[in-house]
């Protein structure tokens, strides 16, 4: 080697170095925020669950009975995920109503990933609040 510096080899060696840093910034955010803390607290926890009883039920009017907790950290798989229980009674598709059932809303970086049926340990000790939003939801 003549010892003579190639052309261009800085810039590549300071762009490889720049992509890596920014990578590494990028993962260790999402692995603290996704599995340790739960990510951030979901702030608009409420308009979120409404507009996904807008998606989740067929008929999303008529709804009685609703209730929420606070969003509360749960194990979901594993991660832990801010959830909110959720107790209301929904119509089914024949119009009649199903009964009170509860569900569970599980957020992901602040927003509403999901919502499915609770099992009863899931929500188990759950302070519920009156939920009258839900109740007065129009198509």
């Amino acid at each position: 080697m003549s010892g003579r510096p190639v052309a261009g080899r800085g810039r590549v060696d300071g762009l490889v170095v720049a992509v890596a840093l920014a990578l590494s910034a990028c993962t260790g955010g999402h692995l603290r925020g996704e599995g340790g803390s739960g990510g951030p607290r979901p702030e608009n926890y409420k308009s979120d669950i409404l507009a996904m009883l807008h998606v989740y039920f067929r008929d999303p009017t008529q709804i009685r009975d609703a209730a929420a907790s606070e969003p509360k950290l749960l194990l979901v798989g594993q991660r832990n995920r801010y959830v909110v229980c959720l107790r209301l009674n929904a119509k089914k598709s024949d119009g009649e109503y199903a009964g009170t059932k509860q569900y569970l809303a599980v957020f992901s970086g602040g927003r509403l990933d999901q919502m499915v049926e609770a099992k009863p340990e899931d929500c188990a000790g759950a302070e519920y609040r009156p939920f009258p939003e839900a109740e007065t939801l129009s198509r």
